[in-house]
């Protein structure tokens, strides 16, 4: 398989998955229509009880829409600055940026938090908050194009994964399940035999004897309740379990089966998914019914072209 394939099945995928979640959102699994019928629209008899009624099919949510912005902002600044970050967020929440239709919704409440302190003139790398209780998935969601844009060693991988998300989700915990992803990502990335396990044993290995990690990633590594909740812990491994169970639709069909976070379960296993399986995994359908796409394919397109 082509690494442009697996590049544009990455944010491609991510972006199908957070779309494909969004009608399915703070739902029961057991209130959700059975898995083969989990698509866009979701089917006729369930309409009535979909979430974001007022949100067109095919429509990314906060999740896409802060991808896009990382992947903004490293593309424009060859690097990862957390100031022009930060300031993006603000955009987007403030302005609709990288939003289709220019229009936010469901914004978690951690990351408005964030959101108000980056307004007020806050440091970004001190504006995410950090108590335990602070250890949502709204960093973990949209720290894929890091992982496809980043060419640096994997210490360097980890630390712009923990610094991205320290912006709006400070907690050692948050940023240590961002850097399991992106090194996941980027084991997928580069076909290695079991990326996960790779991308667990190098977080050991560079984060392990560090206090402040330490007992976080015993935590993490622990973890045995996938229930796609909005905690991060549960949204990583949820997201494990979901690209374990097959090919790329199969995949986002069960991050979406876990109900609860549907959209931020699809969108973190549709990326990994996208880029172990390729863009052409992604059935057509779910593309073709994909909005926004004057705001994604030009970053795609610098994207690919930062890759030769």
């Amino acid at each position: 398989m082509l690494f442009a394939d697996r590049l544009e099945g990455g944010l491609y995928g991510l972006l199908i998955g957070d779309a494909l979640g969004v009608p399915y959102e703070f739902h029961a699994p057991g209130n959700l229509p059975p898995r083969e019928e989990i698509e866009m629209s979701p089917p006729a008899d369930w309409q009535r009880h979909r979430s974001h009624g007022g949100t067109p099919v095919g429509t990314w949510s906060d999740d896409g829409a802060q991808a896009l912005c990382l992947l903004a902002s490293l593309l424009h600044c060859d690097r990862f600055d957390a100031e022009d970050f930060g300031h993006r967020l603000v955009n987007w929440s403030d302005h609709g940026y990288l939003a289709v239709d220019g229009r936010v919704f469901d914004i978690g409440n951690q990351t408005s938090r964030a959101i108000e302190r980056l307004r007020a003139g806050v440091p970004a790398l001190a504006a995410g908050p950090s108590g335990e209780r602070d250890n949502g998935n709204g960093s973990l969601m949209r720290v894929l194009p890091l992982a496809l844009w980043h060419r640096g060693t994997d210490k360097e991988l980890v630390r712009d994964a923990a610094l991205q998300s320290q912006v709006t989700h400070g907690h050692p915990r948050a940023q240590l399940c961002c850097a399991v992803y992106v090194l996941w990502a980027r084991g997928a990335l580069n076909e290695v035999a079991d990326p996960w396990d790779a991308a667990v044993e190098t977080v050991k290995s560079l984060l392990g004897s560090e206090p402040v990690f330490r007992d976080e990633l015993a935590r993490v590594l622990a973890f045995a309740s996938p229930a796609g909740s909005g905690y991060v812990v549960d949204a990583l491994w949820s997201a494990r379990i979901a690209v374990q169970a097959g090919p790329y639709d199969v995949a986002v069909r069960r991050a979406v089966q876990f109900g609860q976070d549907t959209d931020t379960t699809a969108c973190i296993a549709g990326g990994i998914a996208g880029v172990r399986d390729g863009a052409g995994a992604i059935p057509q359908r779910w593309r073709d019914a994909l909005r926004g796409r004057e705001l994604v394919d030009p970053l795609w397109l610098e994207l690919l072209r930062r890759w030769g």
